[in-house]
């Protein structure tokens, strides 16, 4: 077990300035944390941001950072993650969305324990809920119909609270910035898992969010169907790849009701085929195994 003191914890949040009373609360809910925490970082991804720690009584060494264009939630993570690299006196980064917010008071310090407890541990998820307590079922990181109270040793990870070892990130590499929006999280957990690293579902770190689709994003069918196809070109055995897709262009069909967004997705599924996909490093078949003896193997 690593001594706790020794575990610095930083905060990085990512915003496009359109929810300033939110990221407010977020803020705030982080300043009233037990364990404050080393740094925060926020990140304007493609907005002017105004001067929170004037504005807040926020703990740590504040960094505000300003991108000229949005780089999606990625590729602004990736700037914040940039930072803290060159600081080099943070050890476990937690990355929460801009609108949620932490209830509970020891999110920071559960975090620190859990990370000292583990050495091998590089990725530990949040329960996302919203302010009625639901979680939905999106946001089990299992198969099926799972409670979301069961937490454990899982294959992913929800991109809205988590928190990450900068020491795996040092070995496995950052986010997927071209992938911009979805799948994101999936590039990430698969490559961990294949350099050894665990990933805890944590069910006790709650972070509240409203309750929303990721349909609600214009862009979302035909980038979810891009990236998918990008990210089984990138990570996946040869073999799997074709399993995989075949699997999701079905479930495509039965789960979509909208015409336009058939369209969009089977445009973007060619234009994952077409289009570079970027590093090809698939994972291992012994990690095939380690996936789908945790329950979900990695075509699913």
């Amino acid at each position: 077990m690593q001594d706790l003191g020794a575990l610095r914890i930083a905060v990085a949040v990512v915003t496009m300035g359109n929810r300033p009373a939110e990221v407010d609360a977020l803020l705030e809910s982080v300043a009233k944390q037990d364990l404050a925490p080393a740094r925060i970082v926020i990140v304007g991804n493609g907005c002017p941001l105004p001067d929170f720690a004037e504005r807040l009584a926020l703990p740590g060494e504040v960094t505000l950072l300003e991108l000229d264009e949005n780089l999606g939630c990625p590729g602004g993570r990736n700037q914040a993650l940039a930072r803290l690299r060159e600081f080099g006196d943070v050890d476990v980064v937690v990355e929460l969305d801009d609108d949620g917010l932490l209830v509970d008071a020891d999110v920071l310090r559960r975090v620190r324990d859990l990370f000292a407890a583990d050495p091998e541990l590089g990725i530990v998820g949040f329960r996302i809920a919203d302010e009625h307590g639901e979680t939905q079922q999106r946001h089990v990181p299992r198969v099926g119909a799972s409670d979301p109270m069961r937490g454990g040793y899982v294959t992913g990870f929800l991109g809205g609270g988590h928190a990450l070892r900068t020491a795996m990130l040092d070995e496995i590499g950052d986010w997927p910035a071209e992938f911009f929006f979805a799948h994101e999280e999936t590039d990430l957990a698969w490559r961990a898992a294949d350099a050894g690293w665990r990933i805890l579902y944590a069910p006790e770190l709650l972070l509240q969010h409203p309750k929303t689709s990721p349909a609600r994003h214009a862009i979302y069918y035909r980038v979810n169907a891009r990236n998918r196809v990008w990210l089984v070109r990138r990570r996946l055995p040869l073999p799997l790849i074709p399993v995989h897709l075949a699997i999701w262009v079905l479930l495509t069909l039965v789960r979509t009701r909208s015409g336009a967004g058939l369209r969009a997705w089977f445009g973007g599924f060619v234009e994952g085929l077409r289009e570079p996909a970027g590093e090809r490093r698939p994972m291992r078949w012994r990690t095939v195994w380690r996936l789908a003896r945790l329950g979900r193997p990695p075509v699913i």
